[in-house]
């Protein structure tokens, strides 16, 4: 499970960065200012949980556990929720999906529980 970890961080890593250009450049004069703060938000929380499961996978390494497993999928999972249902809103302006965002906060929320209960284990 380390090499999926990894290589989940090191994309979305690889898209925070890009999509992060790319609302600063292509959707700067295309977005209002409000919407681009709902990118920029995406964006920024993208890249904090690609850093997690960056961190996840250094410690899925050295000690295998199906509590750090189940860390990183909450932490995939919130990133595609919360950070995808923002970059949907800023580009369709449709409010609806916000209603989606925090399910993806959830996930990020129980990952960093999961993340502590398992240091807590070692």
């Amino acid at each position: 499970m380390a090499r999926l970890w990894l290589g989940l961080a090191a994309i979305s890593g690889f898209l925070a960065v890009a999509l992060g250009a790319f609302g600063a450049h292509a959707l700067k004069t295309r977005l209002t200012p409000e919407m681009l703060a709902v990118w920029r938000t995406g964006v920024e929380y993208q890249f904090y949980h690609a850093l997690a499961l960056l961190l996840l996978g250094v410690l899925v390494r050295q000690a295998p556990s199906g509590t750090l497993d189940l860390a990183g999928a909450c932490f995939a999972a919130g990133i595609v929720l919360f950070s995808g249902s923002l970059y949907a809103l800023a580009l369709s302006d449709l409010r609806i999906l916000g209603a989606i965002t925090p399910f993806g906060g959830l996930l990020f929320l129980a990952g960093w529980l999961l993340l502590g209960y398992a240091a807590t284990q070692a």
